[in-house]
């Protein structure tokens, strides 16, 4: 019985292709800066707003004395405790689109822009040894 163990043992193990998982998705960062300092703590509201659905998905982070700003990744990860939301809390999904945002600082509009979120994919290769 011990040698047919050993004999099992010593055999070796089947040839697998390699596999392998992937995956891509498109991000952008936004970002205030107060660039000297003069406000001190403040609470920055991101709003980006997909004008393919028209919902508004939200992001409020709190400046701390000591820092000038925040930059943060749209759309991001929902299993983060910060992450941009629609008013249902929906998490906002990576999909391509074309998106206009602003930066709310303490209430007020201090910057925005545009952005498109470009479409992605993957390839994958089978490797058989």
């Amino acid at each position: 019985m011990g040698a047919l163990a050993l004999l099992w043992l010593m055999a070796p193990a089947p040839a697998r292709a390699q596999t392998w998982m992937v995956s891509t998705t498109a991000h952008v960062t936004l970002g205030v800066l107060d660039k000297y300092g003069q406000l001190g703590p403040y609470t920055a509201t991101f709003v980006v707003h997909s004008e393919r659905t028209g919902k508004d998905y939200q992001l409020v982070r709190t400046i701390e004395k000591g820092q000038n700003g925040v930059d943060v990744l749209f759309p991001s990860d929902a299993s983060s405790s910060d992450y941009f939301k629609a008013s249902t809390g929906e998490a906002a999904p990576a999909t391509p689109g074309r998106y206009t945002w602003e930066c709310l600082v303490n209430g007020k509009k201090a910057v925005g822009g545009r952005f498109a979120l470009p479409e992605v994919g993957n390839d994958v290769t089978v490797v058989q040894k």
